[in-house]
């Protein structure tokens, strides 16, 4: 029996984790169309991920008020056999008005902990901080502070950075105080904000760099065509976007490459990335994603695409 093709593999920069170049996002998972969760439906993502060959987890405290947490938990309980080959990373910040204090972090990670029925977590990243709580974040009473404590003491492996707003995640990754760094709303063949300041920092600090959002709230994955209304939130998804999103698919129709292979493979060919992790709904997504992963993409193909990448800035910058 011929054994099925495996993702690749790269390294999460100085951290030295070996992580799939295709991870698992949390931020929707198990997430009803009425924006309820479905606990059931989350853990099956989960398991369908890790049955596709996914071996990185991407959560945070935040996502779905703390189910996903749970989900990922109960997911590796059951798949106990994989136990040291998944990396998981999760993110402190655990309510909304969070202040980055050594206190607050601590109770954040310690929740997490409890969640994912884990005693070590491989990489926590400080989640969402702006840019105005950056001298709180670094003092010696904030949110890094403590996670170094905690590293020190075996609880968590690693510790990074991760603002879903490329504009507040820059000051942070330009500290050069993180090993890794979550890169949302920043890279894609629609934006390049990350290429202004959040690259150069990275590869000047050797930080490993996961990318989310890889496919523009799905746009990349099903089309112009099939936008949704909510789709466009804390979006700028202008007629131009579109209209250049659907030259983009008939260059991919023209070489039969699917859309979102493009995109997730557009995002990891870039030498300082080390995964993306799209963010799963529902357990039909994991394989698909695999599969698009591992799609054949001729050269030539990316060499017609590459020139059409733009940077329209879809995400929609503070205030």
């Amino acid at each position: 029996m011929t054994k099925p093709p495996e993702l690749p593999t790269k390294v999460l920069g100085k951290t030295g984790l070996r992580v799939t170049t295709l991870g698992a996002g949390c931020a929707w998972l198990g997430r009803r169309p009425d924006g309820s969760i479905d606990q059931d439906m989350g853990v099956a993502t989960i398991l369908a991920a890790l049955d596709a060959g996914i071996r990185l987890i991407d959560t945070a405290s935040m996502y779905a008020q703390g189910k996903a947490e749970v989900a990922v938990g109960e997911a590796l309980r059951q798949r106990q056999d994989l136990a040291g080959s998944v990396v998981v990373e999760t993110k402190v910040r655990d309510v909304r008005d969070f202040g980055y204090t050594a206190d607050e972090t601590r109770r954040s990670v310690e929740t997490s902990l409890q969640r994912l029925r884990l005693d070590h977590i491989d990489v926590v990243y400080i989640h969402d901080p702006p840019a105005d709580a950056l001298s709180r974040v670094m003092a010696a009473d904030g949110a890094l502070a403590a996670l170094r404590q905690y590293q020190s003491q075996g609880l968590i492996g690693h510790v990074g950075i991760a603002s879903n707003n490329p504009w507040d995640n820059a000051p942070y990754v330009e500290t050069g105080e993180f090993e890794a760094a979550v890169v949302p709303d920043a890279f894609s063949l629609i934006s390049q904000v990350a290429r202004e300041r959040i690259f150069p920092a990275a590869e000047r600090f050797g930080m490993g760099v996961v990318v989310a959002t890889p496919l523009e709230r799905g746009l990349l994955a099903t089309g112009a065509r099939a936008l949704r209304p909510e789709d466009n939130i804390n979006r700028s998804f202008s007629p131009d976007v579109l209209r250049h999103v659907e030259r983009l698919e008939a260059v991919c129709a023209e070489y039969g490459v699917t859309l979102l292979a493009a995109a997730l493979q557009y995002v990891v060919r870039h030498p300082l990335v080390t995964t993306t992790i799209p963010g799963f709904r529902s357990p039909d997504q994991p394989g698909a994603s695999v599969a698009a992963m591992l799609e054949p993409t001729p050269e030539p193909f990316w060499a017609e695409i590459e020139p059409m990448v733009r940077d329209f800035k879809v995400a929609v910058p503070p205030g």
